[in-house]
């Protein structure tokens, strides 16, 4: 026999999970709590019970996408096998493959999370979890004291990359390079600078 609690978390997990797939056909215009719910199969006034407002909704799916990703670099930081500019190359890729694969979920994920308070504060912890594993895959090429300077340089650079490459703007015919060439080079110069120190 299923729990009030278990029944209760698996409605939620399906409400995200619809609320996620909604996102990534329409974007967040898509995502409506009607739609969410009819989507999870659950009543209308379900997801009102889980979630006061979509943007609510929306903070959580972008938190546990951040959450996710975390995960994946701080697995990628893990891997001993892999020196630390292959595991920033790494966690590098694990960030574009988002914005390659699902654009609207990148973008919700560095949108100022709204909401309301409980929401906020999950994805706001979310994105400082993946900041920091980031921040100690930099530090471990060019040391803890540089790792912010880098780590915003290597940030913004794969937005931009990012951006330009699912706008349709960045292509190997048109620049001579592809988005993995770019960021190779920009964690080779940091590593070259991080050997030269």
């Amino acid at each position: 026999m299923i729990s009030r609690v278990e029944s209760a978390a698996a409605t939620r997990r399906a409400l995200l999970d619809a609320a996620a797939d909604l996102l990534d056909g329409g974007g967040p215009d898509a995502v409506t709590l009607r739609e969410v719910g009819a989507r999870a199969g659950v009543s209308r006034g379900a997801p009102y019970r889980h979630f006061p407002d979509k943007d609510s909704l929306l903070t959580t799916v972008a938190a546990e996408a951040l959450d996710r990703l975390a995960e994946q670099v701080r697995a990628v930081r893990a891997d001993p096998r892999q020196p630390p500019a292959d595991r920033l190359r790494h966690a590098l890729s694990a960030l574009m493959t988002i914005g390659r694969r699902r654009p609207h979920l990148y973008r919700l994920m560095f949108t100022t999370p709204a909401g309301d308070p409980a929401a906020i504060h999950a994805a706001t912890r979310a994105a400082d979890r993946a900041m920091d594993e980031f921040l100690a895959v930099v530090g471990d090429l060019i040391g803890a004291g540089q790792a912010r300077q880098f780590a915003a340089l290597l940030l913004t650079s794969a937005h931009g990359i990012t951006d330009l490459e699912v706008s349709g703007h960045l292509s190997a015919d048109k620049w001579d390079i592809t988005a993995e060439e770019l960021v190779s080079t920009l964690v080779s110069m940091i590593d070259q600078r991080a050997r030269s120190a």
